[in-house]
């Protein structure tokens, strides 16, 4: 039966029947571009594909292989080379198929089959979820992508026809699918430059999302008001009369907004439909970058300028490669013109990004390097992030944080610029320096003043890093950082420190449990260590001693192992000499991660405290009033003699218990009276509550026992206290 709509015509044709179907002459036309050879290979391509999907349909009933085909189109619209458009081909026969890698590679060579590596997903795994799943699919395509930047070009591509075609799938999947995109796949075409693919990302995820709010605010798009249309022609045709008096040759095309750019902007700026539509905005595309100055020039005779909204794009462009002059004029009906003016290759790189570099004829690709070399920049910070992170689901949650391209633009003291996301801080600009910049930073010097880490930059400013060998990253400093570079940095620093620290204490520990059976580490024979070392399947001795630090393994117990010579009785070297010393461990607040405090009786500085080793946790310091001590003393083994340091740094966590009466305004007043104490609030909560009578747990943070004798006595003075004390 021949369909009625002779777009469909021949769709379930296969290369055996002689007869080529349409949407193959489509993708032939889009890549007319290629030579001879090259698409006589993409139709070799479409054979291979098409046997290979045999039988295998899409939810719509089209067969399978009009999906990869469809795909390729994109990227031949985009002026790609043969190899991507073959890669496209192919892309989901190693994962559907029984295709191999290795035929790939045989057919079309090991680039292609490298490419179709790269796209395929990660369906043979088993993962807890699926967020999981998509995230280590991500993250194995980010390191595809680091090999050849043709890998994600492929499969937004893939993206971009699924958006198009998925009103096949159910609701569920068209709403995860669509946030993906919009969180995902936009954002990354968007970082790559590839506005186009973008904007037609984005109005799809937005209808599949929202297809009602999509509606409603498509309609009023296309139905806009007489005056507007008149107003529009208007304003053109002054523009263009204007640059063709000054001989400057030019393309000028008015920009229509889409649905999903209204809506985001209607969100953002709590303004309504009208509101939004009231901006009318232009496209200048001239011959030169000297043309672009002279026609900025002409606009701003033409309109006067809004103050303070001229961006420059051209001379500091932004990280995706993106040049243009932004500019905004006062219409002639007090409503605001929005002006961008750019060269034709600049305009070539806004709407395709990294795909504009295979545009590029040989020796005309510098235009085209830009933005290639930008995402090839970007992309190996990711992937150099991505080997410090601990689970795919963290790795992706610190990609989506880059990929919202508000940015700043900062100086170097050599004048060098750098990009980073709005609200990035000075010590975001110093790990985007170099990591061990940030890793070892102190202080900032902002446009030669000094200004601490955690200061927010603005466009324009000058950024110097001051920086000392004994400084380290502190868990603070994840609360201010808005970059994944940065924040997978300190995290990674983090670690390291902890593991420094831990194998600190475990040698302190096993020192004084080999003191206990009369010798000491150094003097333990090297053979034994090493017997010990490997059949315990401890790699190094540092493994075995940051194991003792975090209590899963008792000190006295490798002791005794160490200490007793293979020959001797067992009890032997049980025998502790009388009168050891038990050094106790001094704490001075910088411990990181094996001496924690615990949260039952919550020790502060000038308390009376023990330390009790607890596995996977090290050693866990509590109060000698607290009530868990009785049981602790059943352990006698775990214990670990702890105390103070002279000099303690740092805030402590402490709570406390206060009775009140039960009237408006009382929470005031006893949090102001624990700020005047310069103590900081963590938390609040109800105990008791009747009409009279309120009973408050306030947890604080404070230096000492004398600091929270403060707070105690401030928050006693106020006259709706009953009672307060330390709980």
């Amino acid at each position: 039966m021949t369909p009625a709509d002779p777009a469909l015509a021949r769709t379930d044709a296969t290369p055996d029947d002689g007869a080529v179907p349409d949407y193959v002459q489509a993708l032939e036309r889009a890549a007319s571009y290629l030579n001879a050879e090259q698409r006589a290979m993409l139709r070799r391509a479409w054979a291979v594909g098409a046997a290979a999907h045999v039988g295998q349909s899409r939810k719509s009933g089209e067969p399978y292989i009009t999906h990869p085909v469809a795909v390729a189109q994109v990227l031949a619209e985009q002026g790609l080379d043969v190899e991507t458009l073959v890669a496209a081909i192919l892309h989901d026969t190693i994962e559907d198929t029984p295709l191999t890698r290795a035929e790939v590679a045989a057919q079309f060579g090991e680039t292609v089959a490298e490419l179709v590596d790269g796209v395929t997903k990660l369906d043979k795994v088993r993962f807890a979820n699926r967020q999981e799943a998509a995230a280590e699919s991500f993250r194995k395509m980010l390191l595809a992508m680091s090999r050849d930047l043709r890998v994600i070009l492929i499969k937004l591509a893939d993206r971009l026809h699924n958006m198009r075609t998925l009103g096949a799938q159910s609701p569920e999947a068209r709403r995860r699918i669509a946030i993906e995109t919009l969180e995902i796949y936009a954002p990354i075409a968007q970082r790559l430059g590839m506005n186009l693919m973008k904007a037609e990302l984005q109005d799809l995820g937005f209808r599949m999302l929202h297809p009602w709010r999509h509606a409603v605010i498509e309609k009023r798009i296309r139905s806009q008001p007489l005056v507007r249309r008149e107003a529009l022609a208007q304003i053109e045709a002054r523009l263009a009369q204007r640059l063709a008096m000054e001989g400057l040759e030019h393309r000028l095309v008015g920009r229509v907004k889409t649905p999903w750019s209204v809506y985001t902007k209607m969100r953002a700026e709590g303004r309504s439909f009208d509101q939004v539509m009231d901006v009318f905005g232009f496209r200048v595309v001239v011959g030169s970058v000297a043309d672009c100055y002279h026609a900025l020039g002409v606009v701003h005779a033409a309109y006067k300028p809004l103050d303070g909204r001229f961006r420059d794009f051209i001379a500091i462009p932004k990280a995706n490669g993106y040049q243009s002059l932004h500019t905004v004029l006062f219409g002639p009906y007090g409503s605001p013109i929005e002006v961008q003016i750019r060269t034709r290759e600049m305009d070539l790189i806004a709407e395709r990004g990294v795909a504009a570099h295979w545009a590029y004829k040989a020796g005309e690709q510098d235009a085209g390097n830009s933005a290639q070399s930008r995402a090839a920049t970007w992309i190996a910070n990711l992937v150099e992030s991505q080997r410090g992170t601990g689970s795919s689901l963290e790795f992706l949650e610190n990609v989506k944080v880059d990929l919202f391209p508000d940015e700043v633009y900062l100086f170097t003291p050599k004048g060098d610029i750098l990009a980073l996301p709005r609200n990035a801080t000075a010590l975001d600009f110093a790990y985007a320096v170099h990591t061990d910049v940030g890793n070892h930073a102190v202080t900032a010097r902002v446009d030669k003043r000094l200004a601490p880490l955690r200061t927010k930059l603005a466009s324009g400013q000058s950024v110097e890093i001051i920086t000392a060998k004994s400084a380290v990253p502190s868990t603070q400093w994840l609360e201010f950082v808005v970059t994944s570079k940065a924040r997978t940095a300190i995290r990674q620093q983090l670690k390291q420190l902890e593991h420094e620290d831990a194998v600190q204490l475990g040698h302190y520990m096993l020192d004084r449990a080999l003191g206990a059976q009369g010798t000491a580490l150094d003097r333990i024979p090297m053979e034994r260590l090493d017997a010990f070392l490997a059949e315990n399947r401890y790699s190094r001795l540092e493994a075995l001693l940051a194991d003792i630090a975090l209590g899963n393994r008792m000190p006295s117990q490798v002791a005794l192992a160490l200490a007793q010579p293979p020959d001797a009785a067992p009890e032997a070297a049980q025998a502790a000499p009388a009168g050891v010393p038990q050094e106790r461990i001094l704490i001075t607040g910088g411990e990181r991660g094996v001496i924690s405090f615990a949260q039952c009786c919550q020790p502060i500085p000038r308390d009376d405290i023990m330390g009790y080793h607890t596995a996977g946790k090290g050693v866990v310091v509590h109060r000698l009033d607290c009530p868990n001590i009785a049981e602790y003393r059943k352990s006698p083994e775990r214990w670990v003699p702890v105390d103070w340091a002279r000099e303690v740094a740092g805030n402590f966590n402490v709570s406390i218990r206060i009775e009140v009466e039960n009237r408006p305004g009382v929470l005031a007043q006893v949090a102001a009276a624990v700020a005047q104490a310069e103590s900081n609030i963590d938390k609040v909560e109800y105990l008791e509550r009747d009409s009279s009578i309120a009973v408050l747990r306030f947890g604080i943070e404070v230096t000492d026992e004398r600091h929270l004798a403060e707070v105690l006595r401030g928050v006693r003075r106020l006259r709706v206290v009953q009672d307060v004390q330390r709980g």
